[in-house]
């Protein structure tokens, strides 16, 4: 199947488990090892959590084939002077296999942890707007000055920029018409979490499915020349589409979709089940 797999690795693992875990999808033929790029996160914020950034780094240098990325990063608390330093050190450090995956973000914890008063889901896209805008430009050219409504560059240098010669590869996730549009005009590729409120495999299955819909229709209106990769994120808990994971697939093949990201299995049980995952990798050709 020409669908690739792709794997979240969470931010729970220390760093030599993490890497370790990476090496694991790597091993497996997996395309991407995506991890998650926030200070918290949901019903793990009592626990163990480090950051994205060091996290990646630690499985750049144990790592040689498979790309890596965040699924994904958001202003909430990232600059994208600082971040566009931080994303061209990542890629030199993985030898160019970096995936920069990019979001609006929530109004959850990492969105009011550095004191920042509330934004409606409107403020937040046009905050994005601007911060994937300068942040793509910082990772394109060596210096950049910008002002804007919420961010400024003087004399920011990235230098000597990415490793990859066409730069890094930016993924955006977006639901609503706005986000949409933005991706598809300015995004190597789109990510979507189906429809978060579905239930039962087959709701779910149809959510991706509707998701890719609009996505299509949207990328027609907005920019019918480019054709961004489409990624469906599948939820850590979400057993019975991974019981009917070669239906699932041929199903989003079918839709128009790339990839498909599955979180790598876990000692709790959630993300896809080790004894699934054999089944998993059949179904796109690999072994593991």
């Amino acid at each position: 199947m020409s669908l690739a797999l792709s794997a979240v690795v969470l931010n729970d693992h220390a760093p030599a488990a993490f890497s370790a875990a990476v090496r694991e999808v790597e091993a497996a033929g997996l395309r991407t090892a995506w991890t998650y790029d926030h200070l918290s996160w949901r019903d793990m914020r009592e626990g163990p959590w480090f950051n994205a950034v060091p996290l990646l780094a630690a499985a750049g240098t144990a790592t040689s084939t498979v790309r890596l990325g965040t699924l994904v990063a958001s202003p909430n608390f990232r600059h994208p002077v600082t971040f566009a330093s931080e994303v061209m050190t990542l890629d030199h450090v993985c030898g160019g296999r970096f995936e920069l995956g990019v979001g609006a973000g929530t109004s959850a914890h990492d969105a009011a942890v550095l004191g920042a008063p509330p934004l409606t889901p409107g403020q937040r896209q046009r905050r994005f707007e601007e911060w994937a805008t300068l942040l793509t430009r910082l990772l394109a050219q060596r210096v950049t000055d910008a002002s804007g409504e919420h961010y400024t560059a003087h004399d920011a240098r990235t230098v000597p920029g990415p490793a990859q010669p066409g730069g890094v590869p930016l993924t955006v996730a977006a639901a609503g018409p706005r986000g949409m549009a933005f991706a598809a005009r300015t995004a190597s590729a789109w990510v979507t979490y189906g429809d978060p409120s579905a239930t039962g495999p087959e709701a779910v299955t149809a959510g991706y499915v509707a998701a890719a819909e609009r996505f299509e229709r949207t990328r027609r209106a907005v920019a019918p020349e480019r054709e961004p990769r489409r990624l469906a994120l599948v939820g850590r808990d979400e057993t019975g589409v991974l019981e009917r994971y070669g239906e699932f697939a041929d199903r989003l093949a079918a839709a128009g979709f790339d990839e498909v990201v599955v979180h790598w299995p876990r000692p709790d049980g959630r993300g896809v089940p080790a004894g699934a995952l054999p089944g998993v990798l059949r179904t796109h050709g690999l072994e593991g």
